[in-house]
């Protein structure tokens, strides 16, 4: 989903799940091949999506300026 950022970018917080839904995430991880943490990555990322938030810089530039009504590529109004 998202490329591995050098450990000098890596950013920690503690997060603490009820021991059912750890469980499951285990479980999940185990079945699918991949960490808690690849399914982590993927479940910020849609949830960043869902709320229409951009994951990098280049997506915020590219935002901020569709916000702008010139930057629109509808034709003027007559």
């Amino acid at each position: 989903m998202f490329p591995r950022p050098h450990p000098s970018d890596v950013k920690r917080k503690l997060i603490e799940f009820a021991p059912e839904i750890w469980l499951a995430l285990e479980l999940l991880a185990k079945d699918t091949g991949r960490s808690v943490q690849d399914l982590a990555d993927e479940a910020f990322a849609g949830l960043l999506a869902k709320y229409h938030r951009p994951t990098s810089l280049k997506e915020a530039l590219r935002e901020s300026a569709r916000r702008l009504p010139a930057n629109d590529d509808l034709p003027p109004p007559r």
